[in-house]
């Protein structure tokens, strides 16, 4: 995974996270988790506020989805 794959990532994070509200989550914190996903295999310095923004609103779609 890399920084452009927001709904992969989106996915991973709610398997790994399965009670966090994406929502809460501050994009420092945020640019932390994605770094320790298996699988992310991307630059750190390439990550920027748009693509953190798409990560945490994929994020949040699953995340959503799984509260049922």
């Amino acid at each position: 995974m890399t920084w452009i794959d927001a709904e992969d990532i989106g996915i991973a994070l709610t398997e790994k996270f399965p009670d966090l509200d994406p929502l809460t989550v501050r994009f420092t914190d945020l640019r932390a988790k994605v770094l320790e996903l298996d699988g992310f295999d991307d630059d750190p310095k390439a990550s920027n506020e748009p693509k953190l923004e798409a990560i945490q609103m994929a994020w949040y779609e699953e995340w959503k989805e799984n509260q049922g």
